[in-house]
């Protein structure tokens, strides 16, 4: 999948610039057991870059920090990183992330942000204290309470115990957080939760409070079904209808979760695949945790419609996909790792195939954001093949990382692939054991699609997404039609093979040919990368003026496009039917119109 992954890697070379900005630092404050020092780094005369450095200068550990300071009218903070930034009028406030709130003594860290205006900060404070030295921080928050055991389970309610935390100045009390939002505060070791849905799934996390009022880390989840038959009916039909949402989306695009919910689409979904989770030295991380867990949305921009606060647990995308399981509870959300860009990880992973499970696990079931994923979908790009890197890990690689993460994940979660659909004698479907792999997986996500593109600059013109073959088609074997029945005949059910459509077209420029097959000086102009745009400014800018292979294209002026439109997603949905597929999927959610007809599309057709 080409475009998808160069976008994400162009975006991220927009950035670093800015990060890498440095100028003249002032003078800053201190404390006793902890200094607070701020810097301005560059101006650009509209606006500014400014940093705090937050170091330990005592002899114990301090498990969290917060910075206030206060800015003169009209000087702001207008965006931020390594710290959650508020504010309450001209009062500012940073607190520490999950990741980067103990200091050992000696040990430093820095957070930045943006700024507008020309003011400069006073009246700082570290952790309730003064920066200048003569106060020291707070206490120490308290530990972590133990993971919370479920009993007395029923169709509405469920008992709570957990372990007690400690704390220095001891324990006030116990914040009880259901799916991430706080449902009680209690003073004892259990808490009752009643008035639940029957049916339903919950995630129970608790964290202490000390005296000071200082909130501990999270402790670890327990999830909890509770008995009885959900009163939520199943999505139309029996098709799985799955769609990509990309993390990065919420930069550039301007894509959030809650284009999802006015777009209509999330009521016609029943899965969504986050991507992508980066594979390193073999194991799962996280990528950009900004815009995945740290993000603060308002009210308005949010599912829920309610802001977010400065010290929840969650915020980001995550909780914003939380919302949205929340306000549509069959949707099944699954994170995705891998993709182009970070394929080159998986076999390294593949070498130690139970480790890379484990990692993956413990990452999809991080206690902030245990509800939020019911599954995981590996994209590699490809195994024992060449995507941007080249794989020699061999053809029982795959199936061999399928089987780990089978065993790891166990029964209860889903664990799926998107896989090449290079039917070509000796190509990619080839290269790999998906047949004996597919055993292991709930389905298979095929890419058909970015079969022919602008790489080859002069062309041959050809659709990117053709069904199925036809005369003068640059290549055989690249089609949908021919990988489902590669797949098909290397045993894998056709049950587990979802057909991939793309939200977008692929396009050449210089062309005079209105058939496809005509030649090229290269690729077309598109809004994030060459060659490439999507659905949504493509059915105005060059509607399609006729069809090959299953698949629409359009030529206009001296550029020529192909790409799905509702009529051949309708015409691919019938046809994933007549073969038994079990259903669809598609790459991404922000290349539909405003009002989701691509996913309207899908949803009508398979049902």
């Amino acid at each position: 999948m080409r475009f998808r992954h160069r976008a994400a890697a162009g975006f991220a070379t927009l950035l670093l610039p800015f990060a890498g900005l440095v100028g003249l630092a002032s003078p800053a404050q201190a404390a006793t057991s902890a200094t607070a020092t701020y810097a301005k780094t560059q101006d650009w005369g509209s606006g500014f870059e400014g940093k705090w450095t937050v170091k330990n200068t005592g002899t114990t550990t301090i498990n969290s920090w917060t910075v206030e300071w206060d800015f003169p009218s009209g000087t702001k903070v207008t965006s931020a990183w390594d710290a959650t930034v508020t504010n309450s009028g001209d009062h500012w406030t940073a607190k520490n992330n999950g990741w980067n709130g103990t200091l050992a003594p000696g040990a430093s860290v820095s957070f930045g942000f943006n700024g507008s205006g020309t003011g400069s900060p006073t009246g700082c404070k570290l952790n309730g204290g003064s920066c200048d030295g003569t106060s020291v921080p707070g206490d120490a928050a308290p530990s972590a309470p133990g993971t919370p055991t479920a009993s007395g389970i029923t169709d509405t309610s469920v008992k709570l115990s957990w372990s007690a935390a400690t704390d220095d100045k001891g324990v006030k009390n116990y914040d009880v957080l259901r799916d991430g939002a706080r449902v009680a505060t209690v003073t004892t070791t259990s808490y009752t939760d009643s008035g639940l849905a029957k049916g339903t799934d919950y995630s129970y996390t608790v964290q202490a409070r000390d005296t000071a009022d200082q909130t501990g880390p999270v402790s670890g989840a327990v999830r909890v079904r509770t008995t009885g038959d959900t009163e939520e009916p199943p999505p139309t039909g029996d098709k799985v209808k799955l769609g990509y949402f990309t993390e990065w989306g919420v930069y550039g695009r301007n894509y959030h979760v809650k284009n999802l919910v006015t777009s209509g689409s999330a009521a016609k979904i029943t899965h969504i695949n986050y991507s992508f989770g980066n594979v390193k030295n073999g194991q799962c991380t996280v990528d950009d945790t900004f815009a995945a867990y740290e993000k603060a949305y308002t009210a308005d921009q949010s599912v829920s419609g309610t802001a977010d606060t400065w010290d929840q647990p969650l915020r980001g995308n995550f909780n914003q996909l939380r919302q949205l399981k929340a306000k549509y509870p069959h949707i099944k959300v699954l994170y995705s790792f891998g993709g182009w860009t970070y394929s080159g990880g998986f076999g390294q992973a593949a070498a130690n195939a139970a480790a890379f499970a484990k990692s993956c696990k413990q990452v999809v079931e991080d206690p902030r954001w245990a509800d939020v994923f019911d599954g995981i979908d590996i994209d590699w790009e490809y195994p024992n093949a060449c995507g941007l890197t080249c794989d020699t890990s061999g053809p029982a690689a795959f199936r061999t990382l399928s089987q780990a993460l089978r065993a790891e994940f166990g029964k209860d979660y889903l664990v799926t692939a998107a896989i090449t659909a290079d039917a070509s004698e000796g190509g990619k479907i080839d290269a790999a054991d998906y047949g004996g792999a597919a055993q292991y997986l709930d389905w298979y996500n095929v890419m058909t699609y970015d079969y022919f593109g602008a790489w080859d600059k002069t062309g041959p013109t050809a659709p990117h997404s053709p069904l199925t073959s036809y005369a003068g088609i640059p290549k055989e074997g690249f089609n949908s039609a021919a990988a489902i029945a590669k797949l098909k005949a290397k045993g894998v059910p056709a049950s587990k093979l979802l057909l991939g459509i793309g939200f977008y077209g692929r396009g050449w420029t210089g062309v005079t040919q209105s058939a496809p097959g005509g030649t090229a000086t290269g690729p077309a102009t598109g809004t994030y990368e060459a060659g490439i745009e999507d659905y949504k400014v493509l059915k105005n800018s060059c509607p399609a003026t006729g069809t090959v292979g299953g698949t629409a294209y359009a030529h206009c002026g001296s550029n020529w496009w192909s790409y799905d439109t509702p009529a051949t997603i309708n015409s691919k949905m019938a046809w994933a039917k007549s073969q038994g597929l079990g259903g669809a999927f598609f790459w991404e959610f922000s290349g539909d119109t405003a009002n989701g007809e691509l996913v309207s599309a899908i949803d009508g057709g398979l049902k």
